[in-house]
């Protein structure tokens, strides 16, 4: 049956379990939904691809917030898009993709692309980087803590993600690229089930305490038993790491890096200019790898523009293209700088022209705008207005994202 028989539509309620199992064999995963994947789905944000009565294509969004360079705005979270195997090259995603991006009533739509090739079609762009750790704890050599830092302890209780959840507050005003959590993400975040550890143990989850007793840091991890020809070399995985105070990093990085018959840590959400660094005599020992997280789209150039502040004083005429969303096609004045910002359309003559795509690939301040002049991405027409527009652009702490959504 050819793509113009296959019908798309808003999803219900109903078709949350179908939704599940048609993303969990694109995936090729084995995953059974629960009661709580029930209440955080938004059928209303939801699409479905029917062909008759068998459902073949889907694609969701979560209602979340982002931190942006100077702000946290609403964004759409991009999730659990998959087509069903029969059902490809048919253009079924491309529609579904157009039509989610069209419909969105954010400016922006952000996701982790489990295939870099795909999302690029639709304007998408790698806008933040990642650093997956493994780190050799026999040869790291870490500092040792300040005075007053070993109020580290285990956290449990009913009560944990509300002791956890200011704490990434505070992160999102400090770094782009960190999603926000309602109380049931909080839940299903600190969810904790025997067939998901991997034969790992139960997770831990770690705290620091300043002088008057309140939660400044937390770390979430496990561990899992390996034994070497010279002895134990347990393998410990850090799921989650956020601390807003030097000291609490510190120490909680400290904990991680000296605990006992461990041989090897292992960060996937570290940040390109992670302060762990710093802590340890032998960055050697920490070996890096440097991949992708957070794909961004604008779909609100106008919007989206000014929702974020910007790292210099910037006046700028950009025309911009796009051929997915046609009102974000034209030129657009953006006057912004740390604290303020407008960015209204105009007849005037442009200063710089681009895609969509740039501007997404640039829009959480990790990457520069020359990047993607020099491969004749970006057009200068007022000499100058490069160099400025992307000093602007840029931000002082790099965006990285703390979970894959």
């Amino acid at each position: 049956m050819g793509s113009s028989e296959v019908v798309l539509r808003a999803a219900t309620a109903d078709d949350h379990d179908q939704l599940w199992g048609l993303f969990a064999t694109a995936m090729m995963f084995d995953s059974t939904s629960s009661d709580l994947d029930r209440e955080i789905f938004e059928p209303e944000r939801a699409l479905v691809a029917t062909d008759g009565d068998l459902l073949v294509g889907t694609a969701k969004a979560l209602t979340r917030d982002l931190s942006v360079p100077g702000a946290v705005v609403a964004a759409a979270h991009v999730t659990g898009v998959g087509v069903r195997a029969t059902h490809r090259r048919q253009g079924i995603l491309s529609r579904l993709m157009s039509r989610q991006l069209r419909e969105a009533p954010e400016a922006l739509a952000v996701l982790w692309a489990s295939e870099a090739a795909i999302y690029g079609r639709f304007g998408y762009a790698p806008a933040a980087r990642n650093v997956s750790y493994e780190i050799n704890l026999h040869r790291v050599r870490p500092h040792l803590v300040p005075r007053g830092a070993d109020r580290v302890e285990e956290l449990t209780g009913e009560d944990t993600a509300a002791q956890l959840a200011p704490l990434l507050r505070a992160l999102q005003s400090r770094r782009p690229g960190v999603s926000g959590r309602s109380d049931l993400l909080w839940h299903k975040r600190l969810q904790d089930k025997p067939e998901d550890r991997g034969g790992a143990t139960p997770r831990q989850i770690l705290v620091h305490r300043d002088a008057a007793g309140a939660v400044d840091g937390y770390a979430l991890w496990r561990g899992k038993m390996n034994w070497a020809v010279e002895g134990p070399a347990n393998e410990v995985v850090l799921e989650e790491l956020v601390a807003i105070d030097p000291t609490a990093y510190h120490a909680l990085w400290h904990y991680v890096l000296t605990l006992d018959l461990a041989g090897k840590v292992q960060y996937g959400h570290a940040a390109v200019d992670e302060p762990l660094q710093q802590l340890v005599s032998n960055p050697a020992a920490l070996v890096r790898r440097l991949g992708e997280s957070l794909w961004i789209r604008l779909t609100d150039v106008s919007r989206a523009l000014a929702q974020r502040r910007y790292a210099s004083a910037v006046d700028v005429v950009l025309e911009v293209s796009d051929d997915v969303i046609e009102h974000n096609n034209g030129r657009f004045h953006l006057i912004g700088d740390s604290k303020s910002t407008t960015c209204e359309r105009t007849e005037a003559a442009p200063d710089l022209t681009l895609s969509v795509s740039e501007l997404s690939g640039t829009y959480l301040g990790g990457r520069s705008l020359a990047e993607f002049a020099a491969t004749g991405r970006v057009t200068e027409h007022t000499p100058g207005a490069l160099i400025t527009t992307a000093t602007a652009l840029t931000w002082p702490v790099a965006p990285t994202s703390i979970e894959v959504f």
